[in-house]
């Protein structure tokens, strides 16, 4: 390797280390210290996500059990901990020794949390009166966890959340505008929201990272350790190297599937760039573009579920929508996108006139070939056939032994894997810039590393199968991983019959490399949430959201599409300096709630879990935003080429996934809402289809370079596959609506289970003398009456008519629409109403708008066979 290109090496780990890790690198008994610190840690997490507490106290009457709480208080701890010790202070501070001032703050931090886990009980008797112990341990408390922001995630966090502070502090103070302004916190009530209660750093998303996310993390640090990230490389190069721009290809695969278990896009950068980059140069790239292709697929790889860069699981906290529900709504963007990015490289191919890695010799004719492609698809299809169906009737037959069935298949099938294994030679870690005479065969390369996948299968089946927590599914999966990182080495060296000893002390060190990294993966992700709890906790303390929400409101003038421009422009810019699961924290909890109300005030019904990974695509995309996209420069220091042009091309590359948040909002098809399993898979492959069309009008090449009116008619066909209901709307009406008291009617007519629209009417609660409206979905409930007024009760909503029109009162408290209600003000001088309802129109399909576009692309292909001189493929 040159002296260049490990130079180049070097500063990107510098820059992993700096963002992800932590860039002091401490040797000695200090180093062991801290190693020993972050070792415990991942100990710790493991031991409160297992069932080892309760069976202590079950055997031993040792009571070690720690409630939700203290864990939040512990995890906290430790962050705050590691960050002192492995992330220098100051640009200048020693990398190689811990300064005493960072013991002090190590020690501070600790004595704060700690304080909360000993004195539980005293602190629950005194609800909301801070003594002065507590007010100093708060005080503490949140300037150390300031640095420690600082330290590890920059200054933006800090000044973000130093903005939320001042303005609980004097928000009520006359130099703030009147618009914004609220009554003030005293000093003793907001330091106990922020630290002494669950509102503020410890808050939701400080149990999220406690008890889902950390897991998940060392769960992916183990599989590192393991050989994985090498394995899945070496794979991705097998199947797709020989092919047009294939390191190019290989580096978009590879990064998806780092992606499955990775949730750091400046890590896999530098995990798989290392090797793609400089190969995807030696076959053509230039610098930037090699650069821009790793930054893309790797942002990309924090949209792959089941980890989504640790953000799934608070889009299940804070949507109240289940983790696996999660995972299936994130699958068919993510998949598209990565499709599409593909898509692009081969374009890009084909423009330069590139060609593949040397393909290696096959000895089959082309029947055979076809047979072995068929004969692999039906064997993993039976085989997950007979896992799905073959558990799912040991789970019937014996509910009691469901999990041992699985962790005998699990055995077995790992056995017989390592011995596949085995008969083939451990994967190198190659040089990229040693030269390539031929490719691995593929089924080679995947027969040395099968077993890798097993840990992510029990991962996917306790979650979608058993439907286990994502807590305890991670545990169940990182159990499993911790199994194979001890024991895959000295298994095969018995049936290599080599010296096995050594490759145990292999494995040993490999797991206790893969605790150690875990934990210090998580410094960053501990940190950031404890300071976005601080932001949360304000909103909640001051109701801040709806003062930015009718700001943002105003700014749009009450469109939709506006506001989701500006949320848009937000979650970029917070994101240059903010890392993704803050950023989505932040942005979420202000702005989600107005995009619904919005929308809902509107007629527009948005689900608010599209709302969320609106947001969340947006805060991903800020990390290859230039000009502070930090996952260009890892990049720009592998590629040696500029980092901001590195950053631009990869912006550009990522339009498509700037695209889908806008079209999973108007077309929740494609998070699969409400979409059965058929039209499911009709959905994936015109999403697909529609989405390489966009890149190809984004690049200006589909068969050859595009005219300008090719590609508009390129990007028209895309639209109209994405979203042909706007055309429909256009044409015929979408909804019946009734108006005044004939609802009523129409409303005991509606069969069970349909939807039906209530439009209402009223004076704002917080402005009286403002009307609003708002549309509220009711379902017509199982078992009803064929009463309308009826049918409206038994849903807690009481509807009385005077002088034709439908009056409302207040609903209950409890009550199905009772919390979507709060903006009317029921008791002012003018009554709410309700206005209209309105029902599905029974219209002719609204995938009957694909045949024109068809025909436009055929008109496109036609125009362009003409000027092709290449292949297309």
């Amino acid at each position: 390797m040159s002296v260049e290109r490990h130079k180049a090496q070097v500063d990107a780990q510098e820059l992993v280390a700096q963002t992800d890790t932590g860039a002091r690198m401490l040797t000695g008994n200090v180093g062991r210290f801290v190693a020993i610190v972050a070792f415990t840690w991942s100990a710790f997490q493991l031991y409160v996500a297992s069932s080892l507490p309760f069976w202590l106290v079950d055997t031993f009457g040792i009571n070690l059990i720690f409630n939700n709480s203290e864990i939040r208080f512990i995890h906290v701890a430790f962050g705050l901990a590691l960050a002192a010790f492995a992330y220098p202070l100051f640009g200048n501070s020693p990398r190689s020794r811990i300064p005493w001032y960072d013991w002090i703050l190590a020690a501070l931090g600790v004595f704060a949390c700690l304080y909360l886990v000993v004195m539980k009980d005293g602190i629950a008797m005194r609800a909301g009166q801070p003594t002065q112990m507590d007010l100093i341990v708060s005080t503490i408390g949140m300037v150390v966890t300031g640095i420690a922001v600082f330290r590890s995630l920059g200054l933006a966090l800090v000044i973000v959340a130093s903005v939320f502070l001042f303005y609980v502090f004097f928000g009520n103070q006359p130099f703030i505008p009147e618009a914004i302004q609220w009554r003030g916190a005293s000093y003793g009530k907001a330091m106990w929201h922020y630290w002494m209660q669950l509102e503020g750093v410890f808050g939701v998303a400080a149990g999220v990272s406690a008890s889902m996310i950390f897991l998940f993390v060392l769960f992916g640090s183990l599989l590192e350790k393991a050989g994985a990230g090498n394995y899945f490389i070496k794979v991705a190069f097998a199947l797709l190297g020989h092919l047009r721009g294939g390191p190019a290809k290989a580096a978009v695969v590879a990064s998806a599937m780092s992606g499955l278990y990775s949730g750091s896009s400046i890590a896999n950068v530098v995990t798989t760039g290392t090797f793609t980059i400089p190969l995807m140069k030696r076959t053509g790239f230039p610098a930037e573009k090699a650069g821009a292709v790793e930054v893309a697929s790797s942002v990309n790889g924090q949209l792959m579920p089941p980890v989504m860069g640790a953000a799934a699981f608070l889009i299940a906290e804070f949507t109240g929508v289940g983790y696996h529900e999660v995972v299936k709504h994130a699958f068919i963007p993510a998949v598209i996108s990565y499709i599409a990015l593909v898509y692009i490289v081969h374009l890009e191919a084909l423009k330069m006139n590139l060609r593949g890695l040397p393909k290696p010799p096959i000895h089959l004719t082309m029947m055979r070939r076809l047979m072995g492609v068929l004969i692999g698809f039906i064997g993993i299809s039976v085989l997950g056939m007979a896992v799905y169906y073959g558990l799912g009737w040991v789970k019937v037959a014996f509910p009691q032994l469901t999990f041992t069935a699985v962790l005998g298949i699990f055995l077995l099938a790992y056995l017989f894997l390592i011995n596949v294994a085995a008969k083939l030679p451990d994967l190198e870690v190659d040089d990229p810039n040693a030269p390539i005479t031929e490719l691995p065969l593929a089924g080679d390369v995947g027969r040395t590393g099968y077993y890798f996948i097993l840990p992510i299968v029990i991962l996917i089946w306790c979650i979608l199968i058993e439907r286990f927590s994502p807590s305890l599914s991670a545990f169940y999966a990182t159990v499993a991983m911790i199994f194979i990182v001890l024991t895959h080495r000295p298994l095969k060296a018995l049936l290599r019959q080599s010296n096995w000893r050594a490759e145990v002390r292999q494995g040993i060190a490999d797991f206790v490399d893969g605790m150690i990294g875990g934990a210090r993966n998580m410094i960053g992700i501990a940190v950031a949430t404890a300071a976005a709890g601080v932001i949360v906790g304000t909103v909640s303390l001051t109701g801040a959201h709806q003062m930015i929400g009718e700001l943002v409101e105003f700014l749009s003038g009450g469109n939709l599409l506006a506001m989701l421009l500006l949320v848009a422009v937000m979650s970029l810019i917070l994101g240059m300096g903010l890392p993704t699961t803050a950023n989505y924290l932040v942005v979420s909890s202000l702005m989600a709630p107005v995009i619904v109300e919005l929308g809902a005030q509107t007629g527009f019904l948005v689900p608010l879990i599209a709302v969320h990974f609106f947001v969340f695509y947006f805060g991903i995309l800020a990390d290859v935003t230039p000009p502070v996209g930090l996952a260009a420069f890892a990049a720009g220091a592998i590629s040696q080429g500029d980092p901001i042009r590195t950053g631009v091309q990869g912006f550009f590359y990522s339009i498509r996934t700037a695209l889908l948040p806008f079209l999973f909002i108007f077309n929740t098809d494609l998070l699969l809402i409400d979409v059965g399993p058929v039209q499911a898979i009709f959905v994936f492959i015109v999403a697909t289809i529609a989405m390489m069309l966009f890149a190809a009008a984004m690049q200006g090449y589909l068969l050859a370079r595009s005219k300008v009116w090719e590609s508009l008619v390129l990007l028209l066909v895309a639209f109209t596959l994405f979203r042909p209901g706007f055309w429909l709307d256009i044409v015929d009406d979408r909804y019946i609506t009734t108006a005044g008291p004939p609802v009523i009617e129409k409303i005991g007519r509606a069969p069970i289970d349909t939807e039906v629209r209530l439009n209402l009417a009223g004076p704002d609660f917080d402005n009286p003398d403002d009307i609003i409206t708002l549309t509220v979905p009711f379902t017509v409930p199982a078992e009803a009456t064929v009463d309308g007024m009826a049918r409206l009760e038994d849903q807690g909503l009481t509807i009385f008519e005077e002088d034709g029109k439908l009056l409302m009162d207040e609903p209950f408290p409890g009550t199905p629409f009772a919390q979507q209600l709060q903006k009317f003000d029921f008791y002012g001088d003018e009554p709410v109403t309700m206005v209209s309802a309105q029902v599905e129109a029974e219209r002719m399909p609204k995938e009957i708008f694909y045949i024109p576009a068809l025909l436009l692309l055929l008109l496109v292909v036609v125009s362009q066979r003409r000027r092709q001189t290449q292949p297309a493929f």
